[in-house]
């Protein structure tokens, strides 16, 4: 089996600087180690009138915690991701996105995150591993 090569060109759909239709999201590291970016869902983000639709959000969950993965040194792909909805997201609300890195071993990474709304309520979170490439 060859390896795996991951490259960034630019036209991720979460975060993708060069892609039109690109979530846009910018994660930056934090001093507490989490890697957090906002998001602004908008209508052509809903599922339900108003709701941002799950799929969205398991994207921006997932982004937070690969991302985090990339930018700490390590070539991983998502292997498994549980997604948990708590409230609806709400379109036209800014979210806040925090991923962090929970654990490592030889072959994976264990990632969580965690969408807020402006009251500071998660409204999604998810916990993933991530395969070493």
């Amino acid at each position: 089996m060859s390896a795996l090569e991951l490259a960034n060109d630019n036209w991720c759909f979460a975060c993708g600087k060069d892609n039109p239709i690109s979530l846009k999201l910018d994660f930056k590291k934090q001093d507490d180690g989490d890697y957090v970016a906002r998001f602004t869902p908008k209508k052509e983000h809903q599922g339900y009138l108003g709701i941002t639709h799950g799929g969205i959000m398991a994207t921006v969950l997932d982004e937070a915690m690969a991302r985090l993965a990339w930018a700490d040194g390590f070539q991983a792909v998502t292997a498994e991701m549980t997604v948990r909805y708590r409230l609806p997201a709400k379109t036209g609300e800014e979210l806040v996105v925090a991923g962090r890195i929970t654990g490592e071993d030889r072959r994976t990474i264990t990632c969580s995150a965690e969408a807020k709304n402006p009251e500071g309520k998660v409204v999604a979170e998810a916990t993933a591993r991530m395969v070493k490439v």
